[in-house]
Order: C-alpha cells, then sequence, then structure tokens
C-alpha cells in the first residue's frame, strides 16, 4: 500500500509532498511550515498511538505523527 501512495504522490498531487526535515521539530510549527510551503495542503497534528486516521489517500492532507512531548516522530507527507 505504501507503494500505491508513493507512486500517486508523485503523479497526482502538486507541490512539495514530503516534509523529513521536520523529524524532530515542534508538531505545531511543522504543521504551519507544510502548510506554508505547500498551501494546497491541510497539515494535521495526531498524537502516535492516542489518535487514529482515515487511511484513504489524499492529495490535500498531510498528517503529522508526534509524541506525547509534541515532537514530529515520522516523516511527514501528502496522504
Amino acid at each position: 500500500m505504501f507503494f500505491n501512495k508513493q507512486a500517486r504522490m508523485s503523479t497526482d498531487c502538486q507541490g512539495k509532498s514530503s516534509w523529513p526535515e521536520l523529524v524532530g521539530a515542534r508538531g505545531e510549527a511543522a504543521a504551519t511550515r507544510i502548510e506554508e510551503e505547500n498551501p494546497r495542503v491541510d497539515a494535521i497534528v495526531v498524537v502516535e498511538g492516542r489518535d487514529s486516521v482515515i487511511t484513504d489517500f489524499r492529495c490535500d492532507r498531510v498528517w503529522v505523527w508526534v509524541n506525547s512531548n509534541g515532537v514530529v516522530v515520522r516523516r511527514p507527507f501528502i496522504g
């Protein structure tokens, strides 16, 4: 499934699609930067292990996974 998401990202979605440099950043600051760098997306902060998310693919959404301290723990990407 991950491969399909990556393939769709490169063909369907416009603008920057991945933010590996934000791992370790504060979640809210990361969400703001993502939305500044790609105004077509909504960056949504979710807490790993606590929050659940919808798994459908969307070009206008980025999940920003944070730990209980609010620090980004996964590479944010469109999906």
